[in-house]
């Protein structure tokens, strides 16, 4: 499958602040690809440097084969969904969404037919009249996306776009995205704080940190298989486990990770604790046991009989479970 966007050796510095610092990337065409990190990873920075906002300081990089790191962003055909929406309050949604046709010089009636084909694809049909103020912020989500997608680009960017929306709704433009993506068949770039917004809509994606990509690989690559400390901590909080007690367990004297739901509360576990706290999910509960000098976590789902805290329980997995990581950091 050919290259959407590459990044070859890309960095991005203000100053003595490396915000991206030598990133090497491939995202595949038609893919739905997500990058995932805390505030200041460069995750942002990567995207500002995709749509031509940000320059790199070093290194290249191409959208479909062509080296774009110094064209200017209309001359890319990438279009942009922003974490605000950006939406002008002055217009209508309808000649919001035409706006981008305008500009390049599109005739009325053809730029106000395209805005409505979009606003039906985003299920905002009979609602091109209105104002973005008359708006839920789920439908004003909708007109930017519409909005990006008028132009037809071949790489859409999508800057943290759900976060300003409440979980029930957000958890409903997820489906929604995923769902868009596949039918138009386009390259989606989304960044995200969230991981479950990540590893629920993307094919696969990049945890960064520090300005460097931690770790790259589909959803279940990353959350099974932690390479590092802080992808286990960020994907999913995974127990890290230190070199002496994964040996004890059998592994290689080296960090290892166990997710919470891989850990069940058995008489005969190799693991003996005592509870130290009780967190209801809903689905279940999260029990916080404190062992052998390390404090793990243990999911237990709903309507499995749960210990108090104070208890000392015992714990067990599967040997498969434990997933040996590359190092510390």
């Amino acid at each position: 499958m050919a290259a959407a966007v590459e990044f070859r050796n890309v960095a991005r510095h203000f100053g003595l602040v490396k915000a991206v610092d030598g990133v090497d990337l491939v995202i595949e065409e038609g893919s739905f690809f997500a990058m995932l990190g805390p505030s200041g990873s460069g995750k942002t920075t990567c995207l500002r440097l995709i749509s031509g906002f940000e320059s790199p300081t070093g290194g290249e990089i191409r959208i479909f084969g062509e080296d774009v790191s110094r064209v200017p962003p209309h001359l890319r055909n990438v279009n942009t969904v922003f974490q605000d929406y950006a939406l002008f309050p002055h217009m209508s949604v309808r000649d919001n969404v035409a706006y981008g046709l305008m500009v390049k010089g599109e005739g009325k009636r053809q730029r106000l037919e395209k805005a409505e084909e979009m606003l039906e694809l985003v299920k905002l049909s009979g609602f091109g009249s209105r104002k973005p103020s008359q708006l839920s912020g789920g439908q004003r989500q909708r007109v930017a996306l519409a909005r990006a997608l008028v132009n037809r680009p071949r790489v859409l960017l999508l800057d943290e776009p759900l976060g300003a929306l409440d979980l029930k709704l957000r958890e409903a433009m997820q489906d929604e995205l995923k769902a868009l993506q596949m039918r138009l068949g386009l390259t989606f770039v989304f960044v995200t704080h969230d991981q479950h917004e990540a590893l629920s809509m993307a094919d696969s994606l990049a945890v960064f940190s520090e300005g460097r990509i931690a770790q790259i690989g589909t959803p279940a690559q990353v959350y099974d298989a932690p390479r590092s400390r802080f992808v286990a901590d960020f994907v999913g909080s995974a127990n890290v486990l230190p070199p002496d007690l994964t040996a004890r367990l059998g592994g290689p004297a080296r960090w290892s990770s166990l997710r919470p739901e891989q850990i069940r509360l058995s008489a005969d576990g190799p693991l003996g604790g005592r509870v130290t706290a009780l967190r209801y999910l809903g689905s279940g509960t999260r029990v916080a046991i404190q062992t052998e000098g390390t404090e793990l976590a243990a999911f237990v789902p709903a309507g499995v009989p749960l210990p108090a805290t104070g208890d000392q329980v015992r714990l067990s997995f599967a040997p498969e479970a434990l997933n040996i990581m590359e190092g510390e950091g």
